[in-house]
């Protein structure tokens, strides 16, 4: 089954609106494509930014998080029900990011996911383990258990409509990508999780992404692999090089 590719790129805490309008029209042109499907997932200030920048473009834009709850006495919080209201289609779940520094467990990241497609929005769910647990031999227990939560009470229709992405966290920001062979191996284990799961049409339709020091150098023999639809980007994603990626030629 042909799976059309992704290419979300996540600008964590980066750029001010003002900024974000100008990388914007700077690089809309150039990763304005039909052949991948382009997310830009941006902080919650420049979500509308975004969406007024990108108008006329085939673009989409994601947010990088949301509370589980539609409302209620959460300060600073953003639920789901906003950013349907807001047309926003795309989420981020379960960034290593926020499992590290705000302690959000597979529990919440499901909770949270379920939420998001109550609200139609597509979750971009990610897990992946830590340098420890690679070099202990735990990385698919680790995957294999994250995935397992993740996607609790979900129907087949639902895992349809969800985006995984794979990202090693030791592979996040630091420059050290995982070799093609070890992206695809987890991949791959992750497609043959869903099939197990909820069968295999389910799982081949299931698009799965790596994230992990993607850039314009390594983009093509990672996106390439039989079971990695695209990618999760990080830094690569703020610099106009960003195409290279998107296009990965």
């Amino acid at each position: 089954m042909a799976r059309k590719k992704v290419v979300a790129g996540n600008w964590k805490m980066n750029l001010t609106p003002s900024k974000a309008e100008s990388f914007i029209g700077e690089i809309k042109d150039k990763i304005n494509t039909d052949a991948v499907e382009v997310v830009l997932c941006v902080p919650y200030v420049n979500l509308a930014t975004a969406q007024n920048a990108l108008k006329g473009t085939k673009i989409h834009v994601g947010a990088q998080n949301m509370h589980y709850a539609d409302e209620g006495a959460y300060t600073g919080e953003i639920s789901g029900k906003m950013l349907a209201e807001m047309k926003v289609p795309y989420v981020i779940i379960g960034h290593s990011e926020r499992r590290e520094y705000f302690k959000e467990s597979d529990t919440e990241v499901n909770i949270k996911s379920l939420k998001a497609l109550k609200n139609n929005l597509i979750p971009i769910i990610c897990i992946g383990e830590t340098s420890k647990q690679r070099n202990s031999g735990r990385t698919f227990d680790v995957v294999r258990k994250q995935l397992s939560v993740a996607l609790d009470d979900m129907t087949a229709d639902d895992v349809k409509k969800v985006i995984i992405a794979y990202e090693p966290i030791w592979a996040i920001g630091t420059g050290v990508t995982a070799t093609k062979e070890q992206a695809e191996e987890v991949c791959a284990a992750i497609r043959k999780q869903i099939e197990e799961k909820l069968g295999k049409s389910v799982a081949d339709s299931t698009r799965i992404l790596y994230g992990g020091s993607v850039t314009p150098d390594n983009a093509k023999e990672l996106f390439n692999m039989p079971n990695i639809d695209g990618g999760l980007v990080g830094g690569a994603s703020l610099k106009t090089s960003f195409e290279q990626v998107v296009r990965f030629e």
